[in-house]
This record gives C-alpha cells, structure tokens and sequence, in this order.
C-alpha cells in the first residue's frame, strides 16, 4: 500500500489540517471537497485510502462509499461522521466502509487507524489468493465471495472477519484474535459485535444458518471455520 491518501473534506481548514498531518507522517495526500469529486478520484486504481467525511455538497458521503463499493472499488474507507449519528456509522459500515471516526477526533487517533488499516492489508496480502471449500468460492485479492456460482454481497468488514477465520482454518479463533486482527486498536467492539457479523456471514454462506457448515461455534471460546 504506497499510494497516496485522498481526503474528502469540505471544511477547508480541516481538509489542510489532515493534508499536512498526513503529509508529515509522509503519505501523499490528494483532497476533494466534494461528493463527486470524491467519487472521480475515488475510482484511482493506485489510492492507499480514503478519508470520507459524510457531510458533503453534491453527493453526501454515504453514497459515495456505497457506489464506489457497487463498482467493485476495495479501497480502505475511513468515515467522519458527526457526533451522535450513530445510525450513519452503522449504515456506512454495513455499505462497506472499514471504519468510523466521530467529529472531533484526536488526530492521533487517525494515525492509528490507518496504520491498523495499513498492517491488516499487509496481512491480507500474504495469504492465498483463492480458496475453494464445498460450493463457496473465495477470491482474495478481489475480495469477492461466490456461493454456487451467485456472488454474495460482503461488507468490508465482514470479509475481513472471514479471512481471519480461514487463515486459521480448522483451528479454534478466539473473539480476542478475531478482535485483534481485524478491528486491530482500542474501540468499543464487544462481542456482540463479533457475533453480530459471524451471523451476517452465516446468513450469507450457510444453506442452513441454524446448522452451520463452515462456520461453527466453539461454545464460550470462538469460532472455526470448516475445510
């Protein structure tokens, strides 16, 4: 991951705050400041990641992420969100979003996250590229997930949750490990959170999602995934 970062941001002072924070950490940084600008240059093959502040003239920030995930873009995204709309950050997530910092935030903060973005596509760069178990097709380095041949619609995240459980395929994955390699910092993820997108998977891969075939709990520890 090399290329450089575009910040979406109509605020000018905080777009040049985040442009030379950015830059002095020593990301090239490109800005849009507004939504479809930042869809055009969300289309760049060699982007790194995209900071997607929500509030935006022309097209708001939520459709941006969700049409940039609709043409197949994988792009980390990163959204700003304003204080107490709770509701946008669970809606971003589920369009595909990686993850979410509420105005204000400590600049720090978005350091860290990126860097935690940055480490996990790292990770995902070293595992295979293609996995076939039973009638589900994995492609990795796409990002895509195919069930009898129909693909199946993953947010970022939940494909994140997936391949941390099939690169520990067969073994037990503690919600801790899961935790740790793909939120990858401090935040408010329980394990309702991981329960919550182990079901999504099971909903989309399982014939029987009561009945799990790949997925399988392992009562008061984590979770397996089957080959």
């Amino acid at each position: 991951m090399n290329g450089p970062i575009l910040v979406v941001e109509d605020d000018a002072t905080l777009a040049q705050v985040l442009r030379k924070t950015l830059e002095s950490e020593g990301f090239t940084v490109l800005l849009a400041r507004d939504g479809r600008a930042a869809l055009e240059m969300g289309r760049q093959p060699d982007l790194q990641m995209i900071i997607l502040d929500l509030m935006l003239p022309r097209i708001g920030g939520l459709e941006v992420c969700q049409r940039l995930r609709q043409e197949n873009i994988t792009t980390p995204i990163i959204m700003l969100t304003a204080r107490g709309l709770d509701t946008d950050k669970v809606f971003g997530l589920r369009l595909g979003a990686d993850d979410y910092l509420t105005k204000p935030f400590n600049i720090d903060e978005l350091l860290a996250r990126i860097e935690a973005i940055r480490r996990r596509s790292s990770q995902s760069e070293k595992a295979p590229r293609q996995l076939s178990v039973g009638d589900i097709e994995i492609d990795f380095q796409r990002m895509s997930v195919t069930k009898q041949g129909r693909n199946l619609e993953l947010s970022s995240r939940e494909f994140q949750v997936l391949e941390c459980l099939v690169k520990y395929a067969g073994q037990t994955v503690e919600r801790e490990k899961i935790y740790q390699e793909v939120w990858g910092y401090d935040t408010a993820v329980t394990n309702r959170t991981i329960d919550f997108h182990i079901a999504r998977l099971r909903q989309k891969l399982e014939d029987n999602p009561r009945e799990p075939r790949y997925i399988l709990t392992v009562h008061r520890s984590g979770y397996r995934f089957v080959v």
